[in-house]
């Protein structure tokens, strides 16, 4: 087994590396997508989360929209998003998306969401209905949902992923070992069951998986072996940077080659698409996934 250079926990205190630079975004496309969001007020998960390849996606024609709120039921050790109690859905939302997609002349939509446990359908209805009226106004748009842990529930499942979204993806997060740390009320094999059922119903499936937390590489390596035998199609994989004090410490800086390494293994392993890099987010070149 090949041994790859990783930063120290210790080293992560001092400085983040370079390959960690995020290049400023440019380009005609990004700002008229700019221009629109500013005049509309619109809401994107590539600004609320400072992802650092906001430029180059939008340059692509991809954004990323979060529906249900902004307020989510689960407490993952990772994620800046709110906990807490939701305040009721707004029922107009799939149109005011559908809307802003139009508006915004996106190639491909990436919609998320927050955790609503507390609701029986786990908001499957409206996001069945995002995707219905989006394709209804922006017919040549093509649609990724990337969908929560619906913790079994499987109907509301079926409901999600039955709009006409050519994508569904549902992020592990991490190793099976860290997952009581990292995602405290998910179960690693439920999610391996959420993706190996949404395969079944005929979707292009899709995971990510965040690197840096403390897992081993035969950890990477069990995961992914456990990916494809569940029918999942296209993995990415990232740096896991963390948002606040508050949160899970970063345990190293992956290097860039040990990235590439995991993309060769993932696809000899029978992935069939990995997208790995210490920048790599869920919805990095995400119009790439929609054939593959």
């Amino acid at each position: 087994m090949i041994e790859l250079p990783v930063i120290s926990e210790e080293a992560t205190r001092r400085k983040k590396p370079d390959w960690l630079r995020v290049k400023l975004p440019v380009g005609k496309e990004y700002a008229k997508v700019r221009k629109l969001v500013d005049q509309h007020k619109l809401h994107t998960i590539c600004e609320s989360g400072n992802c650092p390849n906001m430029g180059e996606c939008w340059g692509a024609g991809t954004a990323t929209f979060m529906i249900l709120g902004n307020v989510c039921t689960r407490s993952c050790s990772f994620c800046a998003v709110a906990t807490g109690r939701p305040p009721e859905y707004d029922e107009d939302e799939p149109r005011r998306v559908a809307e802003a997609i139009k508006l915004m002349g996106v190639k491909h939509a990436v919609i998320t969401s927050v955790n609503r446990d507390e609701l029986k359908d786990r908001g499957a209805e409206i996001w069945y209905q995002t995707v219905v009226k989006t394709k209804e106004l922006s017919p040549e748009t093509t649609i990724e949902t990337l969908i929560p842990d619906v913790k079994a529930n499987w109907d509301a499942l079926y409901r999600m992923i039955s709009g006409g979204q050519e994508v569904v993806s549902h992020n592990m997060e991490t190793v099976e070992s860290l997952y009581r740390r990292v995602r405290p009320q998910a179960k690693y094999t439920r999610s391996l069951e959420q993706i190996k059922l949404t395969k079944e119903y005929g979707k292009r499936t899709k995971t990510g998986i965040m690197l840096g937390l403390g897992e081993t590489k035969e950890e990477v390596y069990k995961a992914m072996d456990d990916l494809v035998a569940h029918g999942c199609d296209i993995l990415t994989l990232g740096q896991y940077l963390q948002p606040t004090k508050m949160h899970i410490e970063v345990a190293e800086f992956i290097h860039p080659d040990l990235f590439e390494h995991y993309r060769e293994e993932g696809l000899k392993r029978g992935l069939k698409y990995v997208e790995s890099g210490p920048l790599v987010r869920s919805s990095y070149h995400a119009e790439r996934h929609v054939n593959v």
